[in-house]
């Protein structure tokens, strides 16, 4: 998914609340997304407070949403360098394509993976059988020394676990008996966490992870302090459980990992290290698709796609910073 902004770091500037149970809750910032039947969707990371939780960097949650009101999702081709695109449904259905030659469709629980490395485009459009759309899409920041690996894509279906009462789908890494092999050049977990009315769980974590809880849905509490829909609940390295609660049917997105240890330069859809990575990254993909100087070269073609690519936005007059 294109973020189809200038710099989400330098946008999303809203407020955040530390509680005395040391769970920092990040508020979310709503984003259109395409256009003039935008569908809007609710962006926790990055923030000018926090741009990293482990290796992931970008956090967009959306619907549940009518696609016969918004249009829903209408993505045309546009690039990616330096990270991993992870998307994620609980509802509906998205046809993918891109400049490896794959061609997918993303369906819930199931996990859809597609490492940018060095260079890729694609597009995302929501299918014409969709009638809702719901679900996370995530990014994760290849660290700096797979950051120019060849790009590809995977497909997994993870294997359900569970926690007590709860219902556990973990699309990165592993957690209680659910996991996939999906390729990460970091050390990470993502997990959907489907909690019935009246629940309390613990959630295993791994201590040297740091950790973002994403509300999807339901009155919960993470470690005893109510976290609102939509909201992202963060908490630091060295805890070795959480405790979720749910009062309604709840679920929740689990993301973690190792502190990346890197600062990164995030905008509209690279990340790099430095102002010039970025400004090399756009400079090649204005040649080489938008005016179609060389359609085989870092970037590619999106074959199928009836439209034209995306043009990247204007850079800003200031340099650009490293975050993280």
């Amino acid at each position: 998914m294109s973020n189809l902004e200038r710099d989400p770091a330098e946008l999303v500037a809203t407020s955040a609340v530390l509680t005395d149970a040391g769970v920092e809750i990040l508020e979310p910032r709503d984003v259109p997304l395409g256009g003039p039947r935008a569908m809007t969707v609710r962006r926790t990371l990055p923030q000018r407070r926090r741009s990293l939780i482990g290796g992931w960097c970008f956090i967009d949650h959306y619907g549940p949403d009518d696609v016969s009101a918004t249009g829903g999702m209408q993505v045309p081709p546009h690039p990616h360098t330096g990270l991993q695109t992870v998307s994620w449904l609980f509802e509906g259905e998205i046809d993918h394509r891109d400049s490896v030659g794959s061609h997918a469709l993303v369906r819930p629980g199931e996990l859809n993976l597609m490492t940018a490395g060095r260079g890729i485009s694609h597009s995302e459009v929501s299918t014409p059988g969709t009638e809702r759309l719901h679900g996370v899409q995530l990014w994760v920041a290849l660290p700096g020394a797979s950051r120019d690996v060849a790009p590809f894509f995977e497909h997994h279906t993870p294997a359900v676990g569970s926690i007590g009462p709860a219902t556990v789908r973990t699309f990165v890494g592993s957690l209680a008996g659910s996991g996939t092999t999906a390729t990460v050049f970091s050390p990470l977990v993502g997990a959907e966490i489907v909690v019935p009315a009246g629940s309390r769980i613990e959630v295993p974590l791994d201590v040297d992870f740091e950790h973002g809880v994403l509300i999807d849905a339901g009155d919960v509490t993470i470690d005893g302090t109510p976290v609102p829909v939509s909201h992202l609940a963060y908490l630091s390295p060295g805890r070795t459980s959480l405790s979720v609660g749910a009062e309604t049917d709840a679920r929740i997105v689990l993301l973690g990992g190792e502190p990346l240890g890197e600062q990164i330069v995030m905008w509209w859809n690279f990340i790099g290290r430095s102002h010039e990575d970025i400004v090399a990254s756009r400079t090649q993909w204005q040649a080489e698709v938008i005016a179609g100087a060389d359609p085989h070269g870092r970037f590619g073609t999106v074959d199928g796609y009836d439209g034209m690519p995306l043009p990247a936005p204007e850079l800003p007059t200031v340099r650009l910073r490293p975050r993280g």
